[in-house]
């Protein structure tokens, strides 16, 4: 079988055509976690006038040479003062309200000595000490959050400030998972046969889907049984954007979802990409729905979930890029296991502002290790040309963290 560069495989997979971005509108509240469909812009000014940052007595400048100045009264957050302040005036004004007119300075209440309804200067400040300029945090018109952005913490807080009451979201695609083989068993399940084993493929890819921000539908275990695999792919394709199996890809007696994908009317976008682990890995069309079938191996279907399923549903997110890709430097030597694109579990360190990749505790051995990815691990990526790399070698490295 002839296989598909994983350059090739990437460009066919952006190419693909996933329709316009299906949108919703939820209260700020309930959005945590989407995708934005819109940019957020600053309708006004943050501040929209001069603003004391500290408790103080607002004041001119100029007039911290002055024995004495006469305070005038107290200026609350929240007050709309009118008062305008003379030479040798000043208004009691306290963090986060208006500067009085006339005024370009405030000067802490540390700083000064407090007599009989006048200050007296103790220690001087600089021009406009402690006020908060016009547009300080951002201008009327700034696209404050970009349309594609997952919304967190800090967004949240930036669209309360602007009272986005409503918020428009990317819908979350539905990505259906399955497991198959009739050697696994699902959680709960009881077995006396050493040789079956537990399930953690659909657990693992629901999860992952999840936090890419997609919607998991969590199709369980479907025994190796061609019938029954088909009618499940089907059902699953009726209510699922995105359908991602595990198992049945491989060349054995009993690898039949690669015979049951033509089946169901779908059409191979590509079969076998040359990348270790996941090459038999299949993407197939069917109308406005794709199936991703992929290797049985826990370490290999998360890798080529990652690589292949989070870029499909980013593009039906409106998300650029699925993940965040560095440049790292090696900590040691490595020995590349194949002539095919390799996505090594690894570790990465930031140190005086450069990334390291190192390998400590990292197992060498079969595909189907998923500790390796534990631990805040990273991906580094070798291409088909490089061979073993020296320490001191730059990398390419897909961060796990970033989703």
């Amino acid at each position: 079988m002839k296989l598909l560069s994983y350059e090739t495989s990437q460009t066919m997979l952006d190419l693909l055509d996933v329709g316009t971005i299906k949108t919703q509108n939820l209260p700020l509240s309930a959005s945590l976690g989407y995708i934005l469909a819109q940019d957020i812009v600053a309708e006004f000014n943050d501040p929209q006038f001069p603003t004391a940052s500290m408790d103080g007595y607002a004041l001119k400048h100029e007039d911290l040479d002055e024995k004495s100045i006469l305070i005038l009264g107290d200026n609350p957050a929240g007050h709309n003062e009118t008062r305008v302040v003379n030479s040798g005036e000043c208004i009691k004004t306290f963090t986060g309200s208006k500067m009085p007119e006339g005024t370009d300075t405030l000067i802490q209440i540390e700083n000064v000595s407090v007599d009989d309804a006048k200050i007296t200067i103790d220690e001087k400040v600089p021009f406009a000490s402690s006020v908060r300029p016009i547009g300080e945090g951002y201008k009327s018109g700034d696209i404050l959050i970009q349309k594609g952005t997952k919304i967190g913490f800090a967004e949240i807080g930036v669209m309360a400030g602007l009272n986005c009451v409503m918020v428009k979201v990317a819908l979350k695609p539905r990505v259906a998972v399955i497991s198959t083989g009739s050697e696994v068993l699902d959680l709960g399940e009881q077995s006396d046969n050493p040789a079956q084993i537990r399930s953690s493929n659909n657990y693992t890819l629901c999860a992952l889907f999840e936090q890419a921000g997609a919607e998991a539908i969590q199709l369980g275990v479907a025994p190796d049984e061609k019938d029954a695999i088909a009618q499940t792919f089907e059902n699953a394709l009726s209510s699922a954007d995105i359908l991602v199996s595990t198992g049945g890809v491989s060349v054995g007696d009993y690898d039949f979802v690669k015979d049951i994908i033509p089946r169901l009317g779908a059409e191979i976008v590509f079969k076998g990409v040359a990348i270790k682990p996941g090459k038999h890995v299949i993407v197939a069309q069917r109308d406005s729905k794709f199936i991703l079938a992929l290797p049985g191996f826990a370490y290999s279907s998360t890798v080529t979930a990652i690589l292949y399923a989070l870029r499909l549903t980013s593009k039906m997110l409106g998300v650029k890029e699925p993940y965040k890709k560095i440049e790292a430097k090696l900590s040691e030597e490595f020995i590349k296991r194949s002539r095919l694109t390799e996505f090594t579990a690894c570790n990465v360190e930031l140190i005086d502002g450069e990334y390291f990749v190192n390998f400590k505790d990292k197992k060498v051995g079969s595909s189907a290790i998923l500790t390796n990815l534990l631990n805040s691990s990273a991906l580094m990526i070798t291409g088909e040309d490089d061979g073993d790399l020296e320490e001191g070698t730059f990398v390419s490295v897909i961060l796990l963290d970033s989703f």
